[in-house]
């Protein structure tokens, strides 16, 4: 008795924590005779009853007499409980014991992407080694650092991998022991012992039975070494790159209207944003997503991905047929959370309007004639008479600003952009500054000084906000763009010795930071370290040239928007700078400019342009036709220059002839 009841206390101080040092084999269960045991306080007496409350076995003696210890515990014989316990144990058994399968699973997943990776890793090593055997010396260097981060970066992976692995075999070491044990007292031990166990190894039971594993891979495979030759060659120094992700398919999200609906013969797009193991955004691009669509026949739809390079895909399939689809979403061979989904494909005439279309109805002049007048700057604006004059309900939400050079105070404001943290920055032109505003329009910062030295600035124009919070500046007369910390910190500048006069900037989504030129009437494309992508554009009325371009915007296809200030009109290029298409003519009817300044794109792809000389906001759909005007008519602007859209949704314009900013009602 005392044996047993000493393995059975070995057993439950055997590491309980898949962290701690794997658990050691369990030693033979003390009396496996299937005798049955004395009882501890009455030597040679056998425990043959069991005390309900107490949980426990013993003797005739333990019940009779008046000092018995279990006196008004209900106590009955061993026999009649026996089963119903080892029943409950053998129960706890069962639940434990199918989990080993998932971790069997596991375990071998994982293993075989560590298996890959090794495979990848070597791969790579053998495709860096031949791409550096024709540059011999002068990439002798380069190879190094470049072996070097293969190393760290599998050797980083690995370590997951191998951290994962130690705890998922560590559970099954402590499953299996704790298996064993009990299956052992169950077969061979005496009812006592089945007793004994089921109350000391219940608890463990439930607790590895409950005990949550890592059974998703925390990493994956990927590993490849890239490099073109010929570019190499021109730029030895910064040769070569390893294309890996952490994205991990059971954290990563597909979403959209296409994972539920879709229309017959239109393409129908949903969204995948992949994340790593603790559930971060991967903000890089390459990971290796596979989609299939399926049809109501079995047969497959057609389907493709489109790789943002920010750790998002667009993917886009184009139903044939009514009926439901099966969406299939891997990555790295795995499906991502949900997968596979089913969507419903209805015909065009059985899809309701949704509410935006709905808004954008009512929104939209009916008869395609109406227009805002242009409006020039009364004698006093803000009176109360003024206001109750005029019946249109004003879409003004508020305005911040006068006149002045103290915070809050503006002198010819120009550029404007917002941030996804609820921020609204404004460039303060004559007075050489920045400032930065909450989307409530509250004071938050202003940054920067008087001066032709770098992080000083001479009429600020053009501001944007990167995805990192950093503060874009184009500095017209000092001919540069500059970078400033979400703190107003200086932190470098770009285009110095290339840019004439920058006046509007934007950051597109590959982090490309795009720079209208006013002097030179081009654009130029900027990775963010100052290296030029690209240039495109010259002076003139041709599709490719401008007149005197202001401000530039970038759409959700990463089409680059830009408005041609003397030319009256919108000019729409893809991402290399090719030419799309043009909207605009001079004018003050619908769709008709007077020299356009700020610009704007809305989630839906709808184009807002600030019209300078016709004082007016006018609302385009993504081919460039007209659809409204923001009503500003209750309090009117006076030469409008920046626009943008503010993460929660409104249009704020920097009303450059008043020196202040407003906010107004978007229904997209």
């Amino acid at each position: 008795n005392n044996f047993f009841i000493t393995n059975l206390m070995e057993v439950l101080q055997r590491d309980p924590d898949p962290r701690g040092a794997p658990p050691t084999p369990l030693p033979p269960l003390g009396a496996a005779t299937g005798q049955p045991l004395c009882c501890p306080n009455h030597e040679g007496k056998v425990m043959e009853f069991y005390c309900e409350p107490c949980e426990t076995a013993m003797c005739r003696e333990c019940t009779e007499g008046e000092r018995r210890e279990h006196r008004d515990h209900r106590t009955v014989p061993l026999r009649d409980v026996l089963e119903q316990h080892k029943a409950a144990l053998q129960h706890q058994l069962d639940a434990v014991r199918a989990r080993l399968p998932q971790l069997a699973a596991a375990v071998g997943l994982v293993a075989e992407i560590s298996r890959q990776l090794g495979q990848r890793r070597a791969e790579a090593e053998a495709e860096i080694g031949s791409s550096f055997e024709e540059l011999e010396a002068a990439l002798r260097q380069r190879r190094e650092v470049l072996l070097r981060d293969l190393e760290a970066t599998c050797a980083a992976k690995q370590q997951v991998l191998e951290a994962q692995l130690e705890v998922l075999r560590q559970g099954q070491e402590s499953i299996l022991s704790s298996c064993a044990f009990t299956e052992q007292a169950l077969h061979h031990g005496s009812a006592t012992e089945v007793l004994l166990v089921q109350k000391q190894m219940g608890e463990r039971l439930r607790e590895l039975a409950a005990r949550p594993f890592p059974e998703h891979p925390h990493e994956n495979a990927q590993l490849e070494f890239h490099a073109e030759p010929e570019g190499l060659r021109r730029s030895i120094q910064n040769l070569g790159a390893l294309l890996t992700t952490s994205a991990t398919a059971h954290t990563t999200v597909a979403t959209g209207e296409g994972l539920r609906q879709a229309v017959v013969g239109q393409p129908c797009s949903l969204s995948v944003t992949t994340k790593d193991k603790d559930g971060a955004l991967v903000r890089s691009g390459g990971a290796r997503l596979r989609f299939a669509v399926t049809g109501p026949d079995g047969a497959a739809a057609e389907a493709e991905v489109q790789d943002n390079r920010n750790g998002t895909y667009e993917l886009v399939y184009t139903p044939r047929a009514e009926g439901d689809f099966v969406l299939s979403i891997l990555l790295y061979g795995q499906p991502v959370r949900g997968s596979p989904f089913r969507a419903r494909a209805l015909r065009p005439s059985d899809v309701p309007p949704s509410p935006e279309e709905a808004k954008r109805r009512v929104k939209s002049p009916g008869g395609g004639h109406v227009r805002q007048k242009a409006l020039r700057r009364p004698a006093s604006m803000y009176g109360s008479a003024k206001r109750k004059e005029n019946p249109i309900e004003d879409e003004l939400i508020f305005r911040v600003g006068s006149r002045g050079r103290e915070k809050g105070e503006f002198t010819n404001l120009q550029g404007i952009s917002t941030s996804s943290a609820g921020r609204i920055v404004v460039a303060d032109s004559n007075n050489q500054c920045v400032q930065v505003f909450s989307n409530e329009g509250q004071f938050r910062l202003r940054f920067g000084v008087r001066g032709r030295s770098p992080g000083q600035l001479q009429r600020p124009t053009g501001v944007s906000v990167d995805t990192n919070g950093d503060i874009i500046v184009a500095d017209y007369d000092n001919r540069w763009v500059s970078v400033f910390s979400p703190e107003g910190k200086f932190k470098t500048k770009l285009g110095a010795g290339r840019l004439m006069g920058p006046k509007g900037v934007a950051v597109d989504r590959n982090g490309h930071i795009i720079v209208v030129d006013n002097k030179a009437c081009c654009v130029f494309i900027f990775q963010p370290n100052g290296k030029l992508v690209a240039r495109f554009g010259s002076r003139g009325t041709a599709e490719r040239q401008f007149a005197g371009p202001h401000f530039v915007a970038v759409n959700n296809k990463n089409e680059i928007v830009v408005t041609d200030f003397h030319n009256h009109s919108v000019k729409v290029y893809n991402a290399e700078g090719e030419f799309l298409f043009k909207f605009g003519s001079h004018g003050e009817g619908n769709g008709q400019f007077n020299a356009p300044t700020g610009v704007a794109v809305d989630g839906n792809g709808n184009i807002i342009v600030a019209d300078w000389g016709n004082s007016r906001i006018q609302v385009f759909d993504s081919a460039g036709s007209f659809l409204s005007y923001i009503n500003t008519a209750a309090d009117p602007l006076y030469g409008p220059q920046g626009l943008a859209l503010t993460s929660d949704g409104h249009v704020v314009v920097a009303d450059s002839g008043n020196h202040c900013f407003k906010a107004y009602r978007y229904l997209q």
